[in-house]
């Protein structure tokens, strides 16, 4: 087929046109002996017979065009099976072809869409976590507009949510929860309930997230049953709990018991000169088991801290006569609301590990950085830092990579960090060594 543009179609179309206009005033000269009239004539002949032979010829592309306007507005209601077709590998069939390609690609977009839609609404659905997505209405009232299986389950005995009023559901949910919902943000709250006659508590998650969609506030509310897991990881870590001190108490009464049967062998045949020894050794080691015991016991019933206003300054250099440091304090100095003797506590045992890590004394420091809203307390070392597994679980109780180590240092040092509002965390440094960062909420 002979490829003709558009331009041609349509100078093709008009070659009739041009020859009329070239010969008609001459064949009317001859017959009305006037040129300006025969001209006119002609004129208004050729404009007439133009115009019929441009609509004749446009008459196609006006079709065309109508039917690409028509795919477009299918394709803009989601529809992607029209189809346009056109004679012709002209520009007009170039525009053709283009229009076919993209709803081509739109329908295998929309297809891997609804795809992807069914295979996310198959997992939220199906997930062991309740899902309740909530926004405020029309009228006002905040009202359900999703909820999974697990949502619906958990709070209206498997029946639909979408579209209840969300203080409605919350008159009938357990006290526990509004509570947890009062408080705002994440938490843990527990709801007691019977199952076989027996009572059994059950312990949730919830986590809340608010966002805007199409202008309007919407809040993700997510609540996930952990009273399985938490019994796993109970019963996991009194397992450690019996192994250690197992191993602690079989390490001080074992010597204790062989010390005091050659006690007992000396006085039976009358040689006390060793006695002082034996019962020594046999001192030192209840002391060490005793203190072992106390450990333990402060971290079973650390109290709530006693917050008291200290100057920063002051405070750590009241530690420099105990344990060596080299101090950084921000400019205009700091101050703080702490509990000084338990922070005194945790700071004198990461020094002690910064000591005990290989580090130069010089190269042990402290130092305080001022954040919007925090103060950062770095413990920095240049020892020999930590590997990935221990740097993973230095902050578990009991993990202890120490001979003689119970594994409640650090761990003790995050839970009263922690209840003073803060966060502990540890990470190895560049070139070698060890930071522990404290951050606590800055007390302007």
């Amino acid at each position: 087929m002979v490829r003709r543009s558009l331009a041609g179609r349509l100078l093709f179309a008009l070659l009739p046109v041009l020859a009329l206009a070239i010969g008609l005033p001459l064949l009317l000269q001859h017959w009305l002996d006037n040129l300006w009239l025969a001209a006119s004539i002609a004129a208004v002949i050729v404009l007439l017979v133009a115009v019929w032979l441009l609509r004749r010829a446009l008459l196609p592309m006006n079709s065309l065009f109508r039917a690409l306007a028509g795919g477009v507005n299918t394709y803009r209601d989601g529809e992607f099976n029209f189809g346009v077709h056109w004679q012709g590998n002209d520009e007009l069939g170039q525009l053709v072809q283009a229009h076919a390609e993209l709803g081509e690609v739109l329908r295998d977009q929309r297809q891997d869409l609804v795809q992807r839609e069914l295979l996310l609404d198959t997992m939220v659905q199906n997930t062991p976590v309740a899902m309740l997505l909530v926004a405020a209405g029309g009228d006002g009232e905040r009202r359900i507009l999703f909820s999974n299986l697990a949502a619906r389950k958990l709070l209206n005995l498997g029946w639909k949510l979408e579209g209840r009023r969300f203080e409605e559901l919350l008159a009938q949910a357990p006290q526990e929860l509004r509570e947890a919902l009062a408080r705002g943000g994440d938490s843990l709250f527990v709801v007691a309930g019977t199952e076989d006659g027996t009572v059994e508590e059950q312990v949730y998650h919830l986590s809340r997230r608010r966002f805007l969609l199409n202008g309007r506030r919407h809040e993700l509310l997510l609540l996930r049953l952990l009273t399985t897991e938490l019994r796993r990881q109970e019963i996991q870590t009194w397992k450690k709990v019996i192994r250690v001190i197992s191993h602690e108490l079989n390490n001080s009464l074992a010597p204790v018991a062989s010390l005091a049967h050659s006690g007992a062998e000396l006085v039976r045949r009358g040689q006390h000169e060793r006695l002082a020894q034996i019962f020594s050794v046999i001192a030192e080691r209840a002391r060490h088991l005793e203190g072992f015991i106390k450990g333990y016991a402060q971290f079973a019933k650390l109290p709530q801290p006693r917050l008291q206003d200290i100057d920063w300054q002051e405070f750590l250099g009241g530690l420099q006569h105990q344990v060596g440091f080299e101090l950084e304090m921000p400019e205009g100095g700091a101050s703080g609301r702490i509990d000084p003797a338990q922070m005194e506590q945790v700071l004198l045992n990461l020094l002690k590990n910064a000591h005990e890590s290989g580090s130069a004394a010089t190269a042990v420091a402290v130092r305080l950085i001022r954040l919007p809203q925090w103060l950062r307390i770095e413990v920095l070392d240049r020892g020999h830092g930590m590997n990935e597994a221990v740097l993973q679980n230095a902050l578990v109780p009991f993990y202890s990579t120490k001979r003689d180590g119970t594994g409640l240092g650090l761990a003790l040092a995050r839970e009263i960090v922690e209840a003073h509002g803060g966060r502990l965390s540890l990470y190895n440094r560049e070139g070698g060594g060890l930071c522990v960062v404290i951050q606590l909420p800055d007390v302007p």
